[in-house]
């Protein structure tokens, strides 16, 4: 028989994970949980993982995020992200695919070490994704996230947001896409420091959507920009 070969940390970094959690994940535990996945797979130990989630109501604080942009009617909790961006809300029906690579390696499209590429990346397999369930999206330069022509208003308005963190060359934190979150909410904020443009979501294109179907083009498209096929954890 073959002599066994131990596994190295290239090996374990050439295996893209896939991980969905059920339920509401509190955003505590999520930080604690990216914190340490990232400094795994710095350290060789852990395999890369996108890892998929919702989070109860909450907002959320990026490094450029300003208290006065922040309302918060109902009281909802707060937390520092320790991401870039401003403030950001998380709630039940929406997406957030936390995305924890070794950028100090190629990932498919993407050279190693080169943020803007993760970026631009990261912008494109969510218009690649919305375009598979049939909504054309883009972005705008001096704009973050990704925007759309809401079906009802027929303006502007962001679909989906990033923020990332990057320690020590591996990435956390990650994008998240509206399916069908109280819209309402966002209103407890200036989403991203952009006050002239709504949010939209998934829902009002297509009633018919479910989370299933955005998990599976979000794994569909994966391949393309981030190179090998994700497998289930």
């Amino acid at each position: 028989m073959p002599e066994a070969r131990a596994m190295t940390r290239n090996d374990i970094c050439e295996e893209i994970l896939w991980k969905k959690s059920d339920g509401l994940t509190p955003y505590p535990d999520a930080l604690d949980f990216m914190a340490t996945r990232s400094r795994q797979i710095h350290e060789g130990t852990a395999s890369p993982l996108v890892w998929l989630v919702e989070h109860p109501p909450i907002f959320t604080a990026g490094t450029s995020a300003r208290p006065e942009d922040l309302y918060n009617p109902h009281g909802y909790p707060t937390y520092s992200a320790g991401r870039g961006g401003q403030w950001t809300y998380h709630g039940p029906g929406q997406r957030l695919a936390y995305v924890m690579l070794d950028l100090g390696q190629q990932n498919g499209t993407i050279p190693p070490r080169d943020l803007r590429a993760f970026v631009k990346g990261l912008e494109q397999w969510i218009i690649e994704t919305l375009a598979g369930l049939g909504v054309e999206a883009f972005t705008r330069d001096g704009r973050i996230g990704v925007w759309t022509i809401d079906p009802l208003s027929s303006q502007e308005a962001k679909i989906a947001a990033l923020g990332i963190r990057v320690s020590r060359w591996v990435s956390w934190h990650g994008i998240s896409i509206n399916l069908d979150p109280a819209l309402d909410d966002f209103d407890g904020i200036v989403p991203c420091g952009i006050r002239e443009f709504g949010v939209t979501s998934l829902r009002r294109f297509n009633p018919a959507l479910t989370m299933q179907d955005l998990d599976d083009a979000l794994a569909a498209t994966w391949p393309a920009h981030f190179g090998s096929t994700p497998r289930e954890e």
